[in-house]
């Protein structure tokens, strides 16, 4: 206690300073008179008896010294001072200042921006209880029915077989999907509904606000009639969460009573709206082929994901024993619950927050470049310091206070900018995350604002700090006031730091080049559709008022000759799912091929179309006919298929007349009438081959959802209330939203490369501006201080065209050695960007070229203007310069 208080006496001895010197002035000054009277009495003169009172005292001001070091932190006072002595110098050169303040804000805000991205995306905790033992299942599909596939949902008897087998997991919970039409609250809606185990909210730890969640009974076929609601869906229609406890709602014209309200923000998983039990039938509990459910977990005290993983290879070991069938060649993978909410986003952010530290890497080389010219003329200065006693670590304390001070004024703008920042990339990103995942700037930001600022400023004064500490006393001392003489350590050390910004800002150029033609080659990809002017409808009708498929299919049809009579139409078809989102894969048999357990059955892409799809898509047809009215309930079921099926399937054959059996509907054989072009279905960058079967909507036994495809001659969008209104008329409860055009769709589906793009070129640009400005200056300083050199050479004959080749010369030379050292950093850092790669290599030649000559010609105006300034030098004034 006695060391903490002598400490706060030492702290508050640090205030008030000037009433205390004045008090320690006074006070010393009494005794020193007090020794003189007595000197004078011994007959001393008033000279001799004040000088050796003096000498008695020991020094007044070493006297002062020592109290003032005893009162107060010497280490923090020092400190302040260089605080205060470095303001007064960036007030002195206010030019200097604003420029290196706004390069470092740059590299600071770029940096603050991304890992506020990072942070709240992949480093902050998880809305839930124990976020760290939440775990989402998935399965493992055989290889030969699924190339390329790691991953695959879950069937409810697997599920059911998990739960009951495993002893890692404390708690397991299925996860459904579905969107019903919400009825009888005003304008009909579609929702986001997932069915859910009774025990999901209990699993997560996320009780409702109001209400409760579901009970082990409400979790039984025919009792699952009760919802939970988000919070926003309930304040729309109900305001408080306690006014909607105990109301009905129709959801698919079937009554749910609501019995929660979950708390704001929470909308697990993907942005669900309502929640409702399983409730599963005998006959849905034993469905074990068809996988449509995803699967969380929270692991059991004590137990790792290492040892969940090798519990859950044992039990699918087991199944696949028991149940050849449907088993044989499917595992399961244990994996945290983050990777399902982050995505494909992840990767992408962990690559920009690496090319963000490479921009506050340049910023740090080039504030260090301008401290480095700044040095020359502090060279007197600090001449002066270490001849009054200074030592190297003094002097290299003071100037990276400086940086230190310059770096902190940075990273205040750098949060103005960041928030910007910031703001434009959840625009970007927000659909594909939760809404409980909110970006902006927090304390986590703020601190990692502030480290980052830090060590940028001893990154920065790093290199003109030690180069200061080595100066020549006797050399600087000689300098008249205000002049300095080049230095070949200083030419030599900012030349690195030249070659250095180079080289790193020839990695994030090639970066941002692969990232372009990635995005290029996908926009450019043959799509096997024509997605201009062709306007998409999503219907999803209820299968209470639409019990049967013929009552089903009624509708659509009905409402596709209503939508394509509309003027502006072309022509309309109907799909069960989109091109580009992805949609149902099947096992099936084909004729010509051995009869294999599903397990071995070969998985295709199976779609839903009316007639008409084809022509509005404009997908080509190769051989035999499109569906027509004829193919309906009752006649011989049909299929079309695509030309990369064809060929996997009858390479030497005439596909049209040949039988395939889809395996969930093995009744009846369907025999192929036509080959259709390849369309890109699961999306843009599917690596997989696309093999699809279609089937006519009319001969389809369950079509609640489909989305209409209307091709048009006008404007695509202005066709958006004439739609709504031909819909309506056949059903006035039925609702459409989410229009959109399969341009948008398009977009959507390249997102996450245009960020990658937009954000990299954005980078990768600011590393060319911050380059050019350093290999300027380096080369103004350069021409400044060979004035002398350039005048005897213009004196003896140099013409100007050699002199303007010489300044050029030597930055090229040095953008060359950056730009090899680049090449070889690019060739090993791009590897890490692969998975967001597509149809580009990652060593990429054109691209590397390509980036090495933007840097040249970069380099080249760089210099223009320090080479044209040198080639006017007048010789007769140069041979005078000092």
């Amino acid at each position: 206690m006695s060391a903490l208080r002598a400490w706060f006496m030492r702290f508050g001895g640090m205030f008030g300073k000037r009433r205390r010197d004045r008090e320690l002035a006074e006070e010393l000054e009494s005794h020193v008179q007090m020794h003189v009277g007595e000197n004078l009495r011994a007959g001393m003169t008033p000279e001799e008896a004040r000088r050796q009172a003096l000498i008695k005292l020991g020094g007044v001001e070493q006297t002062k010294e020592n109290y003032r070091d005893r009162r107060g932190i010497s280490w923090l006072e020092t400190w302040l001072q260089d605080v205060r002595f470095g303001l007064r110098m960036l007030r002195k050169n206010p030019g200097f200042t604003a420029v290196a303040i706004l390069t470092l804000a740059l590299g600071i805000g770029a940096n603050t921006a991304i890992f506020s991205v990072v942070n709240s995306v992949m480093l902050r905790p998880l809305p839930f209880e124990s976020p760290e033992r939440l775990m989402v299942v998935w399965h493992t599909p055989p290889q030969k029915s699924f190339p390329g596939i790691h991953r695959f949902v879950v069937s409810p008897a697997n599920f059911l077989d998990w739960q009951g087998e495993n002893h890692v997991f404390s708690q397991m919970s299925a996860v459904g999907f579905r969107n019903p039409n919400l009825t009888g609250l005003g304008q009909p809606e579609s929702l986001q509904e997932r069915k859910v185990s009774h025990d999901f909210f209990s699993l997560l730890g996320v009780p409702p606000i109001a209400g409760r969640g579901f009970t082990a009974g409400e979790d039984q076929a025919g009792r699952g009639n009760v919802v939970v609601l988000s919070y926003a869906l309930c304040q729309n229609h109900f305001g408080a969460p306690e006014n909607a406890l105990g109301k009905t709602i129709q959801l698919d014209d079937n009554p749910y009573a609501v019995v929660g309200v979950m708390p704001p923000h929470f909308d697990f998983p993907f942005r669900a709206q309502v929640w409702v039990p399983l409730a599963w039938t005998d006959t849905e509990r034993a469905v074990r082929g068809n996988h449509n459910y995803i699967v969380i977990a929270r692991l059991g005290r004590g137990v790792d994901v290492a040892k969940a993983q090798a519990e859950m290879d044992t039990v699918s070991t087991r199944l696949a024993q028991q149940y050849p069938t449907d088993d044989a060649g499917w595992g399961a993978v244990v994996q945290p619950l983050g990777g399902l909410i982050t995505g494909s986003v992840g990767p992408a952010l962990l690559i920009l927050l690496g090319a963000v530290g490479f921009v506050l890497l340049i910023a740090c080389t080039n504030v260090a470049n301008l401290l480095l010219v700044k040095a020359l003329g502090r060279n007197k200065e600090i001449a002066i310091r270490t001849a009054l006693g200074a030592t190297g670590g003094r002097i290299m304390r003071q100037i990276v206070s400086e940086t230190v001070l310059l770096a902190f004024l940075g990273g205040a703008l750098a949060l103005v900018l960041a928030h910007f920042v910031i703001g434009a990339i959840a625009a970007f990103i927000s659909d594909q995350l939760p809404m409980s995942i909110r970006m902006g700037l927090d304390g986590w930001v703020l601190g990692f604002t502030l480290v980052i600022s830090i060590l940028t400023g001893i990154l920065a004064g790093v290199a003109p700090a030690w180069h200061l500490r080595k100066v020549n006393l006797n050399e600087s001392l000689k300098q008249g006031t205000g002049k300095a003489s080049a230095d070949l350590g200083l030419r030599r050390a900012r030349n690195a730091l030249v070659v250095s910004e180079v080289a790193v800002s020839l990695v994030l150029l090639a970066g941002a080049g692969l990232t372009l033609r990635t995005l290029y080659v996908l926009r450019n990809i043959d799509l096997g559709i024509d997605p201009h002017d062709v306007l998409t409808v999503p219907l999803a009708i209820s299968d209470t008022k639409y019990k049967t498929a013929a009552q089903q299919t009624n509708f659509f049809r009905e409402t596709l000759q209503r939508v394509g009579a509309l003027p502006g139409v072309v022509t309309a078809g109907a799909v069960d799912s989109l091109p580009f989102t992805g949609g149902s894969h099947q096992p099936v048999q084909v004729e010509g091929q051995p009869a294999v357990p599903m397990a071995d059955q070969p998985e295709v892409d199976v779609r839903v179309i009316s007639s008409g799809y084809l022509s509005t898509m404009r997908i080509p047809l190769e051989q035999g006919r499109d569906f027509s009215d004829a193919d309906r309930g009752g006649a011989q079921p049909v299929v079309l298929v695509s030309e990369a099926f064809a060929k996997r399937f009858w390479p030497y054959e005439n596909p049209v007349g040949k039988h395939v059996t889809l395996t969930f509907s093995p009744d009846s054989s369907h025999v192929v009438v036509g080959v259709v072009g390849d369309v890109k279905l699961d999306g843009l960058d599917a690596t997989r081959p696309i093999q699809a079967i279609y089937q006519p909507l009319l001969q389809n036994s369950e079509t609640r959802g489909m989305t209409l495809t209307v091709r048009t001659s006008v404007p695509p969008r202005s066709l958006t209330s004439a739609v709504t209104d031909a819909v309506h008329r056949i059903d006035p409860d039925e609702p459409v939203s989410g229009l959109l055009t399969m341009d948008d769709i398009l977009d959507q589906s390249l997102t996450q490369q245009r960020l990658s793009v937009i954000l990299l070129g954005v980078f990768a640009g600011l590393a060319l501006l911050l380059a050019a400005i350093g290999i300027y200056g380096v080369q103004a300083y350069a021409v400044r201080h060979r004035v002398q050199e350039i005048g005897i050479r213009m004196a003896l004959g140099a013409q100007r065209g050699d002199v303007f080749q010489l300044v050029v010369g030597q930055a090229l030379k040095l953008t060359g050695i950056g730009i090899c050292i680049g090449l070889g950093a690019a060739f090993g850092l791009t590897r890490l960007m692969s998975s967001l790669l597509f149809g580009v290599s990652a060593s990429d030649p054109a691209t590397f070229g390509g980036a090495a000559m933007t840097l040249a010609i970069v380099a080249l105006a760089a210099c223009w203007i320090p080479a044209r300034r040198a080639t006017h030098t007048d010789p007769m004034v140069a041979l005078r310069y000092e």
